[in-house]
């Protein structure tokens, strides 16, 4: 097989899976898919999933890789409100939620974990658009913080919600308490509720 020929049917899908390649060729020998990963022609995100080096310096190309590479999720939590700028640190681990099982994986593009959720709470994230033309689910601000209230118990303290360090100024600015709010109840969590009740006191909100 032909580096080229493949290269041509798959590189604008950006990632891709080996069944893809197999509906494409029936007979396609894989052998071809590890050889160009030992080339640097490709790079494996995980068993079965592959992309191309030249998405490396593509913004924000491995949100979408997150989202890819365990279906169904989003990138939320800590990594979502410090691409928003509300937490000050830089986030090493892109971290998503997923109705499936809590997971994690490394590649070339990051360190991706995945934390799980239940199927309803699914919900609250929005569609971004890459500069490729592709799409990721990235969690609004309100699900971020609500998603975080809801996987880690430890912030039930104000010494603990302080610690989040979230900017004042984008919480009183850009977060919307009626959807922050809605989303809260929608997930049937009674400590959820004296968390957020304890961050709204946390930051004057």
């Amino acid at each position: 097989m032909d580096y080229w020929t493949f290269r041509t049917e798959f590189f604008e899908l950006a990632c891709f899976h080996i069944h893809q390649v197999y509906a494409w060729k029936s007979d396609f020998d894989k052998n071809n898919i590890s050889r160009w990963v030992k080339e640097k022609r490709l790079i494996k995100l995980r068993n079965s999933f592959y992309s191309f080096p030249e998405y490396l310096n593509t913004p924000n190309f491995s949100l979408f890789v997150a989202n890819y590479i365990y279906m169904p999720s989003y990138v939320s939590l800590q990594y979502a409100l410090a691409f928003y700028g509300f937490i000050p640190e830089a986030v090493v681990d892109i971290t998503s939620v997923t109705s499936r099982k809590t997971n994690a994986f490394i590649n070339t593009f990051g360190r991706f974990t995945y934390q799980k959720i239940q199927p309803e709470y699914i919900f609250g994230y929005k569609l971004m658009k890459l500069e490729i033309g592709n799409h990721f689910r990235l969690a609004t601000p309100e699900k971020a913080i609500v998603d975080l209230l809801y996987l880690y118990p430890f912030y039930d303290s104000p010494g603990e919600m302080e610690a989040l360090r979230l900017d004042l100024d984008l919480m009183w600015e850009d977060i919307d308490m009626e959807i922050l709010w809605d989303y809260t109840y929608r997930i049937r969590n009674s400590q959820l509720h004296k968390r957020m009740e304890n961050l709204v006191k946390t930051y004057h909100l």
